[in-house]
């Protein structure tokens, strides 16, 4: 017998933080998120999906009274479909499909009772950019925000009936791998010209780069069903968030007398230093992390965004500015590979892309949907 209870007490809150370090305490590639991210994506008070959704979170136990597993199960209307689909997330499970499936059978009908034809998981409640799929190959370390789990989940889900709406795929190639010789033919084309230069970005002047790569962004992605246009104000306040953490040797744009043309957007992976946490980051964990980041070399850099004007595509401009930031950051810093956050598979251009950065792909991940009506015609993610 299994017994669902909603998380609404401070000792229920611990023990859906704490139940998957007790699941993967022998899992040498998990990572701890932190606690606080965790908790903030439940809080109505910070997270603005509140607004427009509801979400609750369970743990379920077995009659020993111990946690078997937990998930969290949410409704957004802004999360449009073409049926109305709720989502689940933060899915934990011991290794039985018994309780696996009384756990979707549980979410399936408390969406059922808001009017909801499908779930898709496990996602978030939130935005895409973290927390977001299944992992199905390479488990490996996960990125800061990126899930992570036991092989045999994706067992539990697809015998269940969840099919994959789309895969997630990861790339990354190592920093001191040979480049491409067409990066270094472009980037001695791009040199003899006066015009175009490279720098990287500096955090003693923000405003500037947050204003170039707004427009960089908006001209590089605005056609290409990249997500809206972005407004300078708010990638200011993005940056000085990040300061932080940004490296000054890792981010670059280029300019063509003055006037951005492109950039290529890193930062370190701050798994590498949130792994020695456990979870915490008050005051103490604070305090050591500034001191681990000091000390502590980190090999993985995550690529953010890549992007190039419409004016100044299919010319070259990408290897220019690769190899002139890779060469850089080879003798500044002390990262080993990096890797870029997933693309879906239905976006065959920004696929293209990262091929012709002469990556290979790492880990996938996959976002799955389950309809509630089984005779339903199954169709993956739209393409691009």
């Amino acid at each position: 017998m299994i017994i669902a209870e909603e998380v609404h007490h401070e000792n229920q809150k611990k023990e859906f933080l704490e139940f998957p370090v007790r699941l993967y305490q022998h899992d040498k590639n998990y990572i701890r998120p932190l606690d606080k991210d965790i908790e903030a994506i439940f809080d109505p008070q910070k997270n603005k999906f509140f607004k427009t959704g509801e979400c609750k979170r369970f743990i379920f136990k077995n009659k020993e009274n111990k946690t078997v597993g937990k998930i969290a199960v949410f409704v957004n209307q802004l999360y449009e479909q073409n049926q109305p689909t709720g989502g689940i997330g933060f899915f934990d499970c011991i290794n039985d499909q018994e309780t696996a499936n009384f756990i979707f059978d549980y979410c399936k009908k408390w969406l059922q009772e808001r009017g909801i034809k499908a779930m898709d998981g496990p996602i978030n409640f939130g935005e895409r950019d973290k927390f977001w799929g299944l992992l199905i190959e390479g488990f490996i370390e996960p990125l800061y925000g990126m899930n992570y789990n036991f092989p045999y989940y994706k067992e539990l889900l697809e015998n269940y009936g969840f099919q994959i709406y789309f895969e997630q795929l990861c790339f990354s190639r190592p920093i001191f791998a040979e480049v491409s010789r067409v990066f270094t033919v472009m980037h001695a084309k791009h040199s003899k010209n006066p015009a175009i230069s490279a720098r990287p970005l500096k955090k003693n002047n923000l405003e500037k780069f947050a204003k170039d790569f707004t427009e960089i962004y908006n001209k590089a992605w605005a056609a290409h069903g990249e997500g809206k246009q972005l407004e300078e104000a708010k990638t200011l306040k993005m940056f000085k968030t990040m300061k932080p953490i940004i490296n000054e040797h890792i981010s670059w744009f280029v300019y063509e007398n003055e006037k951005p043309i492109a950039m290529w957007m890193n930062i370190p992976d701050l798994n590498q230093w949130f792994k020695y946490m456990n979870g915490k980051f008050g005051f103490i964990e604070k305090l050591k992390f500034l001191w681990i980041k000091k000390f502590k070399k980190n090999e993985k850099m995550v690529g953010l965004v890549f992007g190039v004007v419409p004016e100044w595509q299919k010319k070259g401009l990408e290897g220019y500015m690769i190899w002139e930031g890779t060469q850089h950051l080879r003798k500044h810093t002390d990262f080993k590979v990096t890797e870029l956050q997933w693309i879906g598979d239905f976006n065959p251009k920004m696929i293209k892309i990262a091929e012709n950065l002469d990556t290979e792909v790492t880990r996938k991940l996959a976002t799955y949907r389950y309809l509630f009506d089984r005779e339903k015609v199954f169709e993956r993610h739209p393409m691009l």
